[in-house]
């Protein structure tokens, strides 16, 4: 259940990003629903891994190198999804913080999207 749920958000988000920068292509809603299970799979495996590997550098940039991180997520997504497109760097940035918004704006909005972590401590709490 909460597999399918991250999926369909990170596929709300994928459409969101996609209508809002026109240097976002998405050919089908198959390849919209494709690029959103790459990556949440690269979120889940990939990226942890990788900010584990920049730390020091996240530290000595006051955590801007985990924005370049996010943003290879969606560049690897996008090699990986033939219907998926980025074109350029400034639409990479664009992009990588809308998603970044869209994510915390779900984070403080309650729903079945917070069933893990640090919100399913707290409801337990409660």
């Amino acid at each position: 259940m909460r597999l399918g749920i991250s999926w369909l958000t990170n596929a709300l988000v994928l459409a969101v990003v996609a209508a809002l920068i026109s240097g976002v292509t998405v050919n089908s809603a198959g390849a919209l629903l494709a690029a959103a299970a790459v990556f949440g799979v690269l979120n889940t495996v990939l990226k942890p891994f990788l900010r584990l590997v920049t730390l020091p550098l996240a530290i000595l940039t006051l955590g801007i190198a985990w924005f370049f991180v996010s943003a290879l997520m969606l560049v690897v997504t996008g090699d990986i999804v033939g219907g998926f497109h980025l074109h350029g760097f400034w639409t990479l940035v664009a992009a990588t913080l809308i998603v970044w918004l869209v994510n915390v704006a779900l984070d403080l909005t309650p729903g079945p999207w917070q069933v893990t972590g640090r919100r399913r401590r707290q409801r337990r709490r409660r």
